[in-house]
């Protein structure tokens, strides 16, 4: 059901005592203050985070305890309620799953960070960490909660413990892990600089669950970029994550190809580990993800790779002999985003810098028009400069293509500026 419901949307009124007080809509999870007054939880818990605001908004009662008691039988009532005018157009709504509370966090993280005692064992750690897991899902505020229980620590204990023999509870740990920002550079260091860590990690990247090898590339990507270091043993974590990308995004969930591309650029951002990139057939793989077609972020981070990578020599030449390098790079020019364009314009520059000869294939792409199109847009002024630079490479050959390939740029779906 809509958040912001009317009465005049429907052409019904929604009983008062169904509205919250704050927001004058229908309260989709009721719950109760200390003062009797029940609320939707989403405005009381916003009124309280805002500022100074401790009394309740409707008897102004000083707020002397901060619980939130769920309305059970005023929800059950709404959802009736819901039910009944089914023909109206309300759509029922749904019940609504229950926050976490900090005694229970606590105790599901002695329970799977627990090595020894009575009742103690793999499985039993491993549920505790899928209970966490299901809280973690099913909100922001369960993370924040279950993060602030000095969770990420236990969890990296758990996952990378000498003594750890059960599959179960290193995917259940590196799949909570992974679901928590790592910003501590101090942890990501700890993961990326020991060397038995990383070959732990890579490891995992070759497991048998697909989901096991996509959470350990994307807590490779978060150690890389958190530690901002050089990641030993990255011939074979180049392998695993391009592996990722190989296969046809149809062979396995969208978020592997996602965390894949991830990983791969926060690789690439060490100068040297570009050339293990290249070897491992980096641009070979990109260019064929990129023709295939990927959503705004994912073509931005693929394309930045791609440029990243031209900067060397064999990068270079590994993208230029691949067929469709030039015109995949000269199709994404002013269609995709600004970002995009950029690093499109900047790995074509590095390309007809190095050889005349792509300097002819992006001329006989289009290009030509591409880059006017650029000069005179709104996107970035490091884009306009690139897109100046290459003009001033291709000059000699616009004699041959000019403006011949009219037809293509009539046809072309430049995105409008």
């Amino acid at each position: 059901m809509p958040r912001s419901l009317e009465p005049l949307d429907l052409g019904i009124q929604i009983p008062y005592h169904f509205r919250c007080p704050i927001s004058l809509e229908l309260m989709r999870d009721p719950v109760t203050v200390c003062t009797g007054q029940t609320y939707d939880r989403t405005s009381i818990e916003s009124w309280v985070s805002t500022g100074n605001n401790t009394t309740c908004p409707v008897t102004r009662a000083p707020l002397t305890d901060f619980t939130l008691i769920p309305n059970h039988t005023l929800r059950r009532l709404i959802q009736e309620w819901c039910v009944a005018n089914r023909s109206n157009g309300v759509e029922r709504i749904p019940t609504p799953k229950q926050p976490a509370d900090p005694t229970s966090v606590r105790a599901l993280l002695s329970q799977a960070s627990a090595t020894s005692g009575t009742h103690v064992s793999a499985r039993s750690r491993a549920a505790a960490l899928r209970r966490l897991r299901g809280f973690a899902r099913d909100s922001e505020k369960n993370r924040v909660l279950i993060a602030a229980h000095n969770a990420k620590e236990i969890l990296i204990r758990i996952l990378f413990s000498d003594d750890i023999d059960s599959t179960e509870l290193v995917s259940e740990s590196l799949a909570l892990l992974v679901m928590f920002p790592m910003t501590e550079h101090d942890k990501c260091v700890s993961i990326i600089s020991d060397p038995g860590r990383v070959e732990f990690l890579t490891r995992l990247l070759f497991d048998s669950s697909v989901e096991t090898r996509v959470n350990a590339a994307a807590l490779i990507e978060m150690a890389v970029t958190g530690s901002k270091e050089t990641v030993s043993n990255s011939e074979s974590i180049f392998e695993g994550v391009l592996d990722l990308l190989r296969n046809p995004a149809s062979s396995y969930p969208r978020r592997a190809l996602k965390i894949g591309i991830k990983a791969l650029f926060a690789l690439c951002l060490s100068k040297n580990t570009r050339h293990v990139a290249v070897s491992a057939g980096a641009p070979e793989i990109l260019i064929d993800r990129l023709a295939a077609g990927l959503d705004r972020c994912d073509t931005e981070r693929a394309l930045a790779t791609v440029e990243i990578l031209c900067r060397s020599p064999e990068g270079c030449a590994a993208f230029g002999e691949h067929a469709l390098t030039v015109p995949v790079l000269v199709k994404t020019i002013l269609r995709v985003s600004d970002r995009a364009t950029e690093y499109a314009a900047g790995a074509l520059l590095a390309l007809c810098t190095a050889e005349e000869r792509w300097r002819d294939e992006a001329a006989a792409a289009g290009v030509v028009v591409q880059l006017l199109l650029m000069v005179q847009s709104e996107c970035t002024e490091r884009a306009k400069r690139k897109a100046q630079k290459l003009l001033k490479l291709l000059r000699d050959s616009w004699p041959d293509y000019s403006f011949a390939n009219s037809d293509d740029f009539a046809c072309s779906e430049v995105v409008p500026f």
